[in-house]
């Protein structure tokens, strides 16, 4: 696609009598004189608005001869001996006839984005250009390291002096008795065998016996396929719409942007309709034979409970048949006082009663919890 190209002229303001909107191919301002300086306002060049959607420039584009070869001259630079703006062709200072040295400085550029991008903003002269993402990094660090710090601080350790305040315990006995019992299972999944009666407890066999009153029941239900349907779901794409034009500006560093417009294909979103064929599928109830069965099970029969307070715990007692088995369960707790900046507590729980029966009511002991308030261990004194 062809490419269309023109200069557009950009405008400067003087600092010194305040005149506004100067053209470019001026380096003196046409009120007072004075040249254009790399300094404040001066500096920068207004080249105008532009449309939205293509980027072109609103300004219309030079065309006589005397602007087109100023366009043509190079970048400007500015005389490192008085500070005025020179055409980039010119070997001497038009103002102070000085020559220009290694140390003119260039004119300042500006950068144009495409139209789909916002223009971005320069970064601070005064600053690298990574300054932000250091900074971040260094809140991030400062963030990750204090969160360290803290982490470190809520678990260091530290021992106090207390006293077992007292202890209490809570135990209880449970008797089951293996016992004939009914169920009703799937016949696909019962296999017969014998059962076996426990000796001290263990040892037993459920079995599965007289297999009996087997009926049809619905077992849960399957999917199958049931014919197919034409399903359409509204689906969009991205076509060619015809051409769009779209234009990208660059900076000649004088007062002047080369301005580049072409057209390019343009696309739009289309809906569409995609259809295609697709199984349908229903539920199906399955079958299957449900029998009666005998076999044996666990149920209990007893418990005996039996809480205090100090001391050996108190077991209750049960007297079990020849197909009884027992289970103890077993809560024990110590509750201590310790000082750490005023009187606290905190209490033990001890697994199993040889570990309790170490605690006793009034004894020494030493405490060691965390700046967060986590116990972490007790040792007699």
């Amino acid at each position: 696609m062809a490419k269309r190209t023109r200069i557009i002229e950009g405008t400067w303001n003087c600092t010194s009598c305040d005149a506004k909107d100067i053209l470019a191919r001026h380096k003196r301002c046409p009120t007072c004189n004075n040249p254009r300086e790399l300094s404040g306002d001066e500096s920068d060049f207004d080249f105008g608005d532009v449309d939205a959607q293509s980027g072109k420039s609103l300004r219309e584009g030079v065309t006589d001869d005397k602007a087109l070869e100023l366009a043509g001259a190079g970048e400007d630079w500015f005389c490192a001996f008085c500070g005025a703006a020179n055409r980039g062709d010119q070997p001497r200072c038009k103002h102070c006839g000085a020559e220009r040295s290694v140390d003119a400085k260039a004119a300042p550029l500006q950068a144009f984005e495409t139209p789909e991008k916002p223009p971005a903003a320069p970064p601070p002269e005064t600053k690298p250009r990574f300054t932000k993402k250091w900074l971040w990094l260094g809140v991030l660090f400062s963030c990750c390291f204090s969160s360290g710090l803290y982490a470190m601080w809520a678990r260091t350790p530290h021992d106090f002096p207390g006293e077992i305040t007292g202890t209490s315990w809570k135990v209880a006995v449970t008797q089951e008795r293996f016992t004939a019992v009914q169920k009703t299972g799937w016949a696909d999944e019962l296999r017969r065998s014998s059962a076996r009666m426990p000796v001290n407890g263990a040892g037993e066999v459920a079995g599965v016996d007289n297999v009996r009153d087997c009926v049809e029941r619905q077992r849960g239900t399957r999917k199958v396929a049931d014919g197919t349907e034409r399903v359409c779901r509204s689906k969009t794409r991205r076509v060619a719409c015809g051409t769009e034009e779209k234009c990208r500006r660059r900076d000649k560093g004088n007062g002047f942007v080369e301005e580049v417009c072409e057209d390019i294909t343009k696309y739009c979103n289309e809906r569409y309709e995609d259809c295609q064929n697709e199984t349908r599928y229903r539920n199906e109830p399955v079958y299957a034979r449900q029998c009666a069965y005998d076999t044996y099970e666990w149920k209990p029969v007893d418990r005996r409970e039996a809480t205090g307070l100090d001391g050996q715990p108190a077991w209750p007692t049960l007297q079990p048949g020849a197909t009884d088995r027992q289970h103890r369960s077993e809560e024990y707790t110590v509750h201590i006082r310790y000082e750490d900046d005023g009187v606290k507590e905190t209490v033990l729980m001890p697994k199993t009663e040889r570990d309790f029966l170490r605690w006793k009511k009034g004894q020494g002991v030493v405490v060691t919890v965390t700046n967060s308030g986590d116990l972490k261990q007790v040792v007699p004194r």
